[in-house]
């Protein structure tokens, strides 16, 4: 099979890269995923550095959070249909988003390991230039978003997150928070507790939405 309109040399490289832990806790794509991970930010940060040549360290950083996020790669996947591919064991609805962004980093880490950097890079950004493109003004982190809507709506309080502990491998933990504000919570996960704190706050971000359109 094809994936990004690239054929491997090795077959055996995309076989792995598409098998998770739940179904070989041995020979799974969890290294593939680490490396994918590495290529994938590296290109995505010159990628939008040429892109972008009048942005802020800031500015460049919120865009790049956004453009490698679990959300974005869940929906590259989704679009070119790996989730009909990838060998998972039982999955929960809540996990499917990580399982398919944690593949497609692992499908990037396959060709890079198979095909170079340089081949790896040029795929990205082929995918990457138009997600890129999308904004014209740099997003906001979550967690700033977050902070400045309960500031202004709840009479200067401050959101509160909570750490609730870390699951999965000792090598590729999960790590898991919790975001309390204005009388809702709301919990994220991610490879770091940073990355878990602005998905925490994106998700309570959603939930505060729909409870203003129901008022």
């Amino acid at each position: 099979m094809d994936i990004l309109n690239y054929t491997f040399n090795d077959k055996k490289l995309l076989e792995l890269a598409l098998t998770q832990s739940g179904v070989d806790s041995v020979r799974n794509n969890e290294r593939l995923e680490f490396i994918g991970d590495r290529v994938l930010g590296l290109s995505v940060a010159e990628l939008i550095y040429e892109m972008y040549p009048n942005e802020t360290e800031g500015e460049l950083a919120r865009r790049h959070a956004m453009l490698v996020s679990t959300d974005t790669l869940g929906d590259v996947a989704r679009k070119i249909g790996l989730e009909k591919h990838v060998r998972h064991g039982h999955m929960t609805a809540g996990r499917i988003k990580h399982m398919l962004a944690n593949s497609m980093e692992a499908v990037l880490g396959a060709i890079y390991i198979d095909g170079g950097f340089d081949t790896a890079k040029e795929i990205i950004i082929e995918i990457w230039r138009d997600l890129a493109a999308n904004d014209a003004v740099a997003p906001k982190d979550p967690k700033t978003t977050l902070q400045e809507l309960v500031q202004q709506k709840d009479s200067g309080n401050l959101p509160q997150y909570e750490f609730l502990g870390q699951s999965g491998a000792s090598h590729n933990p999960v790590f898991n928070v919790r975001v309390s504000a204005m009388g809702k919570t709301a919990t994220g996960s991610g490879h770091s507790k940073k990355s878990a704190s602005v998905a925490a706050a994106n998700e309570l971000l959603k939930t505060l939405a729909i409870s203003d359109s129901a008022n």
